[in-house]
């Protein structure tokens, strides 16, 4: 009698149980994300590989692919530390982050552009990081009516560009931002005098009005200022105060909305009719 031989039943080891959970959970990966985020090519071994990494994120950086852009400038600064572009790469990185716009990359910017002036505090653009620290608390500066914290720490920063680059071309634009944060501060103070002024609380907008004539001179709408304090100043009874704010308002700003009523009410107050 012929007997068949059974050949033993093979049971899968723990490395080949490794293997397919690992080539299953690949294809979920692949089937449940679609197409799947395809890293840079980083050029390793060639001759001035970090001047084409540098290029890549450059050309990156302007078609406004801060992802990618700052892919490249980190590989930058992490892979090649006697690279002539790695503290510009490093300024790069910062320029992602404003670039993306949100509260936390804001963060991430200002970051960046501190790091780079505490190790690069002589580079020729040390002068450009500390304007755009300036700039990202520009552009989180909030309405007239809201917390102005941004907008003080933006004067703080222009403020400290014009002290240490007085030469710089980026001058007027950054004293253009200047202005412009200023005047969102005054604005706000006359936002807070204007509200006094309104319940009645006379004491405290003429306080409050006064302050922003001695604290920002060249405050660009200091016309509704001049009319405002004038006008409490008149419910104070105090006339020969008043008068003249009425008239710098006709000297400094002829078209101005409150051009007329000045006109009037200092005609007004001379014929003694004041109410």
């Amino acid at each position: 009698m012929m007997h068949v031989r059974h050949e033993p039943v093979r049971r899968p080891t723990a490395a080949w149980w490794r293997l397919g959970l690992t080539s299953w959970l690949l294809a979920a990966t692949v089937i449940a994300c679609g197409a799947r985020f395809e890293p840079p090519e980083f050029p390793s071994g060639e001759i001035e590989a970090d001047r084409l990494v540098f290029e890549r994120g450059a050309a990156a950086l302007e078609e406004r692919n801060w992802r990618r852009a700052r892919e490249y400038f980190v590989q930058i600064r992490d892979n090649y530390p006697q690279s002539q572009y790695r503290a510009e790469a490093r300024l790069s990185i910062g320029d992602t982050f404003e670039g993306e716009g949100t509260l936390g990359a804001y963060v991430q910017a200002i970051d960046e552009y501190q790091d780079f002036l505490t190790l690069h505090p002589t580079h020729p653009r040390a002068a450009y990081a500390q304007y755009k620290i300036g700039l990202v608390h520009f552009h989180q500066m909030r309405r007239a009516e809201r917390d102005q914290t941004q907008t003080m720490n933006a004067v703080q920063e222009f403020e400290a560009f014009i002290s240490l680059y007085p030469n710089h071309e980026l001058m007027p634009e950054v004293r253009q931002r200047l202005r412009e944060a200023r005047d969102r501060l005054s604005e706000h103070d006359f936002v807070v005098g204007h509200f006094y002024y309104r319940f009645r609380n006379i004491d405290g907008a003429i306080s409050r009005f006064r302050e922003i004539l001695n604290d920002d001179p060249a405050y660009t709408r200091r016309d509704e200022v001049y009319f405002y304090l004038a006008e409490a100043l008149v419910r104070r009874n105090l006339t020969v105060e008043a008068i003249p704010y009425f008239a710098r308002l006709l000297d400094e700003f002829e078209a101005s909305e409150y051009a007329e009523q000045a006109r009037t009410r200092i005609a007004e107050l001379e014929a003694g009719d004041a109410r």
